[in-house]
């Protein structure tokens, strides 16, 4: 299979993915899950067992990376399931990689949306009051806190997922 094929493929498809996220803050399941099955059944048609085996640990082991802070309510479910789909396309090769670049854009762009005013930076400063500062009243400051539902508050990650994806295909 031709990089050039698989570069542009993966780019409609994770730019569809944004898009959704971008204006529903939701992620489809319909996109996420068959990107992942249609990206394991291209890694075992192009390389069989071996491959297929490749895909799927680097899925599991993505998936794995955002499972936690899903438990926390600090990611979506959708975020958890394209995080698996792309993990599945870089392998594990570049599977360090990408979750690095991924982690790395999603700071520079979650800060970048604070800064523009498209995000509210409340319940950061809540956890942070409540880490370091010995004083602050924790009770009261959640009290305050915007709903997690609440649009303003939720960032949408494919974003920092695509781009962590793009770079890893681009640089390794």
């Amino acid at each position: 299979m031709d990089f050039s094929i698989l570069l542009i493929g993966v780019t409609i498809w994770t730019l569809m993915l944004c898009w959704h996220d971008w204006k529903s803050r939701t992620l489809p399941n319909l996109l996420t899950i068959t990107g992942l099955a249609i990206v394991l059944a291209a890694r075992y048609g192009l390389g069989g067992a071996p491959m297929f085996i490749d895909g799927f640990l680097a899925a599991a082991g993505a998936f794995l990376f955002l499972f936690f802070p899903f438990l926390m309510r600090a990611a979506g479910g959708g975020d958890v399931k394209m995080i698996a789909a792309c993990g599945a396309v870089v392998g594990l090769k570049g599977l360090l990689f990408f979750l690095f670049a991924t982690s790395a854009a999603g700071v520079v762009f979650a800060i970048a949306m604070v800064v523009c005013g498209r995000a509210n930076a409340a319940r950061i400063k809540h956890l942070l009051r409540s880490i370091f500062d010995f004083r602050y009243d924790r009770a009261a400051g959640k009290t305050a806190l915007p709903e997690r539902a609440e649009e303003s508050v939720r960032v949408p990650f494919s974003i920092p997922i695509t781009l962590g994806l793009l770079s890893t295909l681009l640089l390794i």
